[in-house]
């Protein structure tokens, strides 16, 4: 009897042991892997601050604003220039081109750069200069203050005059917009004439294709200078009649060809032939008629005449 109360208590206890170390091992955490530590957020950038004012210098000036490109300009009479010899104190300083074109430096006297560019009026007095007087020269010139430079715009523009030329270069085209545009009975040849230069012949006049300018082609377009006289006329006209689909009067352009003549006036008519074309035209002060090809060049005031085809 003793014995089996003994066992049960030994029962009872080993029970209750393993119940304590099954609740002790599902109470403790699992382990679990350590997580990666969280990478460094990288803080927002901070825009630079931009004033919405213009920053004083420290002087207290404004900065200077850049001075115009001066690339290709010509010198010329009455421009005052800043001329820079490295090392050379007494060469360097400002210069007024004189109206004969000329300015006078020490060692030098009188050195003509009127119609010369800046980077050739410095070639030339370096020149000068290293011939006997300064082993290397190094010259640089600027525009110290332009003269008021003007061109002379005439004939069929809309506000013709003088055009004022800005400090550095203008072209032929701005030129012609700032006189107003042609008019519509203007030419398509433009015609420039550069003023002589001193001690030299006045050169020959220049033609210049109106059209050419406004397509923008390479190379059409003229730097222009003071003094230049800039003359848009009056087209010259001809005029087609008989058997084509617009008779009538048309500009004449250099060059233009009874052929092209025939185009503009809208082609042949299904009556109108392009053989046996015969053009009026003044000679010597009479109109005499005259046979002409496809090819042939037309003057100023021709009448083609269309002729009917045979059936």
């Amino acid at each position: 009897m003793i014995a089996m109360r003994t066992m049960r208590t030994k029962l009872f206890v080993s029970l209750t042991l393993a119940l304590a170390l099954a609740g002790a091992v599902h109470a403790q955490p699992a382990t679990q892997p350590p997580l990666p530590p969280k990478p460094a957020e990288t803080p927002p950038a901070i825009p630079p601050f931009k004033p919405d004012f213009e920053l004083p210098t420290p002087d207290g000036l404004r900065p200077a604003t850049p001075a115009a490109s001066t690339e290709g300009y010509v010198i010329g009479a009455q421009d005052n220039l800043s001329i820079i010899v490295s090392d050379e104190a007494e060469l360097t300083g400002k210069y007024r081109v004189d109206s004969d074109g000329t300015i006078s430096m020490p060692y030098l006297s009188r050195v003509p750069v009127a119609g010369l560019s800046l980077a050739d009026a410095q070639t030339k007095i370096a020149a000068l200069l290293r011939a006997g007087f300064i082993r290397n020269p190094q010259v640089r010139i600027e525009v110290d203050q332009f003269k008021a430079r003007s061109v002379l715009v005439t004939g069929e523009v809309r506000t013709p005059g003088k055009v004022t030329l800005p400090g550095t270069t203008m072209s032929l085209l701005e030129a012609l917009a700032l006189a107003g545009s042609p008019t519509v009975n203007a030419s398509n040849d433009v015609i420039v004439i550069h003023p002589p230069k001193p001690g030299e012949q006045a050169p020959e006049p220049i033609t210049i294709s109106r059209r050419d300018l406004e397509l923008g082609k390479a190379g059409r377009d003229i730097t222009l200078q003071d003094g230049d006289y800039i003359n848009v006329p009056v087209a010259k006209r001809f005029y087609i009649s008989g058997f084509v689909k617009n008779p009538g009067s048309y500009v004449l352009d250099s060059g233009t060809t009874v052929s092209q003549a025939i185009i503009l006036a809208g082609g042949l008519t299904d009556r109108g032939t392009d053989r046996r074309i015969k053009v009026s035209r003044v000679v010597s002060g009479k109109t005499v008629e005259i046979s002409v090809e496809l090819d042939d060049k037309l003057l100023p005031n021709d009448e083609i005449k269309i002729r009917s085809r045979f059936f």
